[in-house]
């Protein structure tokens, strides 16, 4: 399915904030949007970048698979991500998988119309520069606590991680993560196995740090707990 999308809804989107009216209109007739099923793969390694995608809502998965099959994640991306950007900057060919983890809105432009914004609004350049250096600092931070913290703290930084970006207040104080994270995914992105995820998880929902619900959302309970798994 494929319809527009109102200048107003745009103005919210990381990628476009800032932007003036004229140009929030121009997008709304270049853009389309889209719902995936869950499972959708929308790009494979090596395959030649045409689109960037913008999540309204759902979940995204940027993943590689090594030669035994396993999986190794990179990234797990909800509402106001821009995906498979990097691929349409520098020409070179998708460094990773994208799969829709859950189904998924998406709006999408192909390389044209995402060069022309580049080259004519300033703001959007502005703003991916900013998108990209946060992915590059969150980065650094996974890597610093693979390094230093036990399975324990990486997942307790994890969620925390999860909650900065995409966190939502609860009306009992808590603080819900809107996108799907399952134990396996979560074990992967820490380094870990899942049985010992599974042990962590399972302890920090007896202690009350956190609840999980049927359709894998975390809502965080109790933020100083889980902070102090980090220290």
């Amino acid at each position: 399915m494929s319809a527009k999308i109102s200048p107003e809804m745009l103005a919210d989107i990381p990628l476009f904030r800032q932007l003036a009216p004229d140009r929030l209109e121009w997008l709304s007739h270049h853009l389309h949007r889209r719902i995936f099923p869950a499972g959708s793969n929308l790009a494979m390694t090596e395959q030649p970048g045409e689109v960037v995608y913008i999540i309204l809502d759902g979940t995204i998965k940027i993943y590689n698979q090594n030669l035994d099959g396993t999986e190794v994640i990179l990234a797990i991306l909800g509402a106001g991500d821009t995906v498979g950007e990097m691929s349409l900057v520098d020409s070179v060919g998708r460094s990773a998988n994208i799969v829709t983890q859950e189904k998924s809105t998406l709006l999408w432009m192909d390389r044209r119309t995402f060069q022309e914004c580049l080259h004519t609004m300033p703001t959007v350049t502005t703003n991916l520069v900013q998108i990209v250096s946060n992915r590059l600092r969150l980065a650094n931070e996974q890597i610093l606590a693979l390094a230093t913290l036990d399975v324990y703290g990486r997942v307790a930084r994890q969620i925390l991680a999860f909650a900065r970006q995409y966190g939502q207040p609860t009306p009992d104080g808590g603080t819900l993560i809107p996108i799907r994270l399952t134990q396996s995914d979560i074990a992967n992105l820490v380094g870990a196995s899942r049985e010992r995820t599974n042990q962590v998880m399972v302890f920090f929902k007896r202690q009350k740090f956190i609840s999980v619900d049927r359709r894998h959302r975390i809502t965080i309970l109790n933020r100083d707990a889980l902070s102090a798994r980090c220290q």
